[in-house]
């Protein structure tokens, strides 16, 4: 048995002796192969040295994850390094491209290098080239002012192109700040009803608020149709405050530089614009209502569901109406913005080009995910600029984006911070200083300003919301 085994050895020795001094230099048959890695794939965990390929291009992975779309490895450089081509002679895919700056008529990109032999890169809207570049930075000019646009990058040699990059949005500089108002602002709700907060007259609304948002115009049994009177409740609880003195009141606001417009629904609200019909009959109602009191404008704060595709219809049309001064806001909660297929953001977006602002509220919400995917608490820095990364980074304007907080103790049921934690967040959206852990990639300098729940529970709480964010925008970019 000994013996068998040995001779199978030294045949097997000479096999590979033979092959050794017959075969092909090691070196160079180890350059020449191709590792075959598997493909990335989402929804994937990957621990930390695995290797694998993706358009091209090997990556390894640097620190372990559970993959996601979006978390492709030239996008993710926190996750994956690039080892270079698998022998395809193209580039690997460039990484995702921010928008760095812009003019009235430019927007300027940067992305992160390519993997493999790059002679430069292509900028592409669509299909069609908008710029060719040796580096990592473009800037494409003859643009119209306050325009939106798309742009994907590809890397490119004399083999051919790369995949694109995931696409960015930016849109060039020269917005109109819409129906007037500065160019940060502060807005605030005034409750027409009785809670434990502070009742009030519209007149005894500090001016420290540019927008006044009456809460709330409610349903009627036409589907869309939105109806609204001065709270019996709250008249007697002024003394006996009449329509007549309310009306006068939204008028001596107005003149004095404030907008007033009118919210609709609320936590308890139930408008519902699923049709057509219910789109008109909304715009039609709406419009009524202004005419009435001489509101400004309308607050979308729809906190039982919306249909973004008739609601967007419904605003068009109170547009055609109204004309180019409506102001038309939006106070979606935090969940309703965590992704551009929510209807909130869906609707935002489909309006964008009459949009106002979109005051989100950054409370009674808990924790939720960060544009960095990320999750942060309520009650933090972090929240509010991480939150508002997502909308900044996915279509909005910087101009269209407010942060919505409580006014103090008793406005909300969680999410109350300190007013100096709100000038914080937008310091730190603005210039990227008073930041906490999360720091955004640039800065936002036209951020809009900020949005509290509610003008009464500011009185409730000596005006410290109004008193300290107000003088604290005027200092903003």
């Amino acid at each position: 048995m000994k013996k068998r085994l040995l001779s199978a050895f030294l045949l097997a020795l000479g096999l590979c002796l033979a092959g050794v001094g017959a075969g092909p230099d090691p070196a160079s048959a180890a350059s020449s192969a191709v590792l075959a890695y598997a493909a990335w794939a989402p929804n994937t965990y990957y621990a930390t040295g695995t290797r694998v390929t993706y358009n091209g291009a090997d990556y390894e992975c640097i620190q372990a994850h559970t993959s996601l779309t979006g978390w492709e490895p030239p996008n993710v450089p926190a996750l994956w390094k690039a080892l270079g081509s698998q022998g395809t002679g193209t580039p690997g895919q460039p990484g995702a491209p921010t928008v760095t700056g812009g003019t009235d008529t430019s927007i300027s990109l940067s992305w992160a290098a390519s993997s493999g032999t790059v002679t430069g890169y292509r900028v592409y809207e669509g299909t069609t080239q908008r710029a060719q570049v040796t580096g990592t930075t473009a800037t494409i000019g003859s643009l119209g002012t306050c325009t939106t646009h798309t742009y994907t990058v590809r890397a490119y040699n004399s083999a051919g192109e790369s995949a694109a990059s995931a696409a960015v949005t930016g849109t060039t500089t020269g917005c109109s700040s819409g129906g007037g108002l500065p160019k940060h602002i502060l807005t605030g709700y005034w409750h027409n009803f009785v809670n434990p907060a502070v009742e009030l007259k519209l007149s005894q609304v500090p001016q420290d608020y540019d927008v006044v948002a009456i809460a709330f115009g409610e349903a009627t049994t036409t589907p869309g149709q939105v109806t609204f009177a001065l709270d019996p409740g709250l008249s007697t609880a002024l003394g006996g405050y009449t329509e007549a003195q309310f009306k006068a009141d939204v008028q001596a606001l107005r003149q004095r530089g404030q907008k007033v417009i009118l919210s609709v629904g609320g936590e308890a609200g139930h408008v519902q614009v699923a049709s057509s019909g219910a789109a008109t009959a909304f715009a039609n109602s709406v419009y009524s209502i202004m005419q009435t009191y001489g509101f400004d404008g309308v607050d979308i704060d729809l906190e039982n569901g919306l249909n973004a595709t008739y609601m967007a219809q419904a605003l068009r049309e109170l547009r055609t109406k109204a004309g180019s001064g409506l102001i038309i806001m939006m106070a979606p909660q935090t969940i309703d913005m965590q992704s551009t297929g929510m209807e909130y953001f869906k609707l935002a977006l489909s309006v964008k080009d009459i949009l106002t602002i979109v005051n989100m509220q950054y409370y009674n919400s808990g924790a939720m995910l960060g544009c960095d995917q990320k999750v942060y608490s309520q009650g933090s820095v972090d929240f509010m600029t991480a939150l508002a990364c997502i909308q900044l980074e996915n279509g909005l304007r910087p101009d269209q984006v407010a942060l919505g907080l409580p006014a103090g103790p008793g406005a909300a049921g969680g999410g109350v911070v300190s007013p100096g934690t709100v000038t914080g967040a937008l310091s730190c959206l603005a210039r990227r200083t008073n930041c906490g852990s999360f720091v955004p990639s640039r800065t936002y300098p036209d951020i809009r300003g900020a949005m509290t729940w509610s003008i009464n529970w500011d009185a409730a709480n000596n005006w410290n919301f109004s008193r300290s964010v107000k003088p604290f925008l005027a200092t903003l970019p």
